[in-house]
């Protein structure tokens, strides 16, 4: 899913000239090798980030606005890092529940393109160098 949706959207960002045409390049470059080694799908809340987690009084945690879908789940750990509001605590517990496949880390430009083309579309090129950036990332390390 995540591959089918980079292009259009990149295409689209730079029809609106939010984005230079070099970006289109790096896109068509992206292959099924960039996401990581396969893995089953998990229901994911696809719009994982600081502002749709709420802390309780007891300090209990809360996840809201879900767009909650069937994904890779580094998609939402990628989410978590792009806006921060996930402390080093999170992954640690992540990691020792649920391990996540060794190189993720460099994986996480790959699951924020998404998410950074939305942003792009609707709030401008406030969100270009990001985007651009990982899409470098994408490509450069793991071709």
């Amino acid at each position: 899913m995540v591959l089918n949706r980079i292009l259009p959207l990149t295409q689209q960002a730079i029809s609106t000239g939010l984005l230079a045409a070099e970006a289109a390049q790096l896109a068509s470059a992206i292959r099924p090798h960039h996401l990581g080694p396969e893995e089953p799908p998990t229901v994911v809340h696809g719009d994982l980030w600081a502002g749709n987690r709420m802390i309780d009084a007891a300090g209990v945690n809360w996840l809201v606005d879900p767009s909650c879908h069937w994904g890779h789940r580094e998609q939402d750990i990628a989410m978590m890092h792009l806006f921060g509001g996930f402390g080093p605590a999170v992954m640690r517990n992540y990691e020792q529940i649920f391990p996540l496949a060794a190189g993720w880390q460099q994986r996480i430009p790959v699951f924020q393109l998404v998410p950074l083309l939305v942003h792009v579309l609707l709030f401008g090129s406030g969100y270009a160098a990001s985007t651009m950036q990982a899409l470098h990332a994408t490509v450069s390390d793991r071709s």
